[in-house]
């Protein structure tokens, strides 16, 4: 196996539990929390600033002035009076680089897709869900009441949305932006890693 798959996903659609199990079948590495720790250790930056700054929107910097300093390297003046944000995000660009180049893998969220952009052996996937069966999903994992879930996911969504949408030309969610879009609803996990485990097979067929 030679693919790399990345996983954009909704909030409560169960995008990073499919992820692992997809992961677990090719019995290859699924980096979603994981490439925080990595990406803090391979930086110099905490990791809970890591965390902090984790696929949150940003407002008004200039896009070109990130894309510059990641052309140019970290050391130039641009980098130095960049806000912290734009650091954490250049810092996870560099580590989703370096854990494709590994190998194999699935890679869920953090604009993993715009990372690996250009390369033959990769695979975007997006996974949303029914609004019922998401907010279910996310009251049995954060035991919170049926409003506050609700609110939860429109608030996740937005910051994903809002993220991915600031660095990348594409917009977060729309089929043309991905190569498979999956509503987990529809199938439920098994049934999605399913999907996805032939959909990667077929890929790996064309393209080996």
């Amino acid at each position: 196996m030679n693919t790399v798959i990345t996983i954009g996903r909704q909030f409560g659609s169960a995008g990073r539990e499919i992820g692992e199990k997809v992961a677990n079948h090719f019995g290859i590495k699924c980096y979603d929390k994981e490439l925080l720790s990595r990406a803090a250790k391979e930086s110099g930056f905490c990791e809970e600033m890591i965390q902090n700054h984790d696929e949150r929107p940003t407002n008004s910097f200039l896009y070109n002035l990130v894309m510059d300093t990641y052309s140019f390297g970290y050391n130039n003046s641009y980098f130095v009076d960049m806000p912290i944000s734009h650091k954490v995000f250049l810092a996870q660009f560099d580590t989703i680089k370096k854990i494709a180049d590994e190998g194999p893998c699935v890679i869920v969220g953090r604009c993993a897709d715009y990372a690996l952009a250009g390369r033959d052996n990769v695979v975007n996937l997006f996974i949303y869900g029914n609004d019922e069966a998401k907010t279910k999903h996310v009251m049995e994992r954060y035991n919170l009441s049926e409003s506050k879930a609700k609110d939860m996911i429109v608030k996740k969504d937005k910051q994903r949305q809002s993220y991915y949408n600031y660095y990348y030309s594409k917009k977060w969610g729309r089929a043309d932006s991905y190569d498979l879009c999956i509503n987990s609803s529809v199938l439920g996990e098994d049934g999605t890693v399913n999907l996805i485990v032939q959909y990667v097979e077929d890929f790996e067929k064309k393209n080996g």
